[in-house]
């Protein structure tokens, strides 16, 4: 039985598993409906009705969160960031982030490390 009789739900954890694990990083939308024995058009609406959002919207987000994550925890460059969270390049990374953030990562890094430091005791 296919893993899609399981029930809406069930299939739309699925995806959001194999998202979180890159299948839309490398792949798209009809690749991962495959993968999930199910047709495109029914994955997204699965995904408006379960996510409210649709498959590449959730997977840009996911791009997003690894990489603000990366910025937050990592002293990575930024290119380096952009390719390990997923993007296909940095120019759509800076204006993923921007978009998201309303301002470059870098800009977001040179804040945190700014906040950071006046926090911490001077040695």
């Amino acid at each position: 039985m296919s893993p899609a009789w399981n029930g809406t739900l069930t299939t739309v954890k699925r995806a959001l598993r194999l998202i979180g694990e890159g299948a839309l990083d490398d792949g798209n939308v009809d690749q991962l409906a495959e993968r999930l024995g199910i047709g495109t058009r029914h994955l997204s609406r699965l995904f408006k009705r379960h996510v409210g959002a649709s498959p590449i919207q959730t997977a840009r987000t996911a791009r997003i969160q690894r990489a603000k994550r990366l910025l937050d925890e990592s002293d990575l460059n930024v290119s380096e960031i952009a390719l390990q969270s997923g993007f296909g390049s940095i120019r759509q990374f800076n204006a993923s982030f921007a978009e998201a953030y309303k301002q470059s990562p870098s800009q977001y890094r040179l804040k945190l490390r700014q906040k950071r430091s006046r926090r911490s005791p001077p040695e």
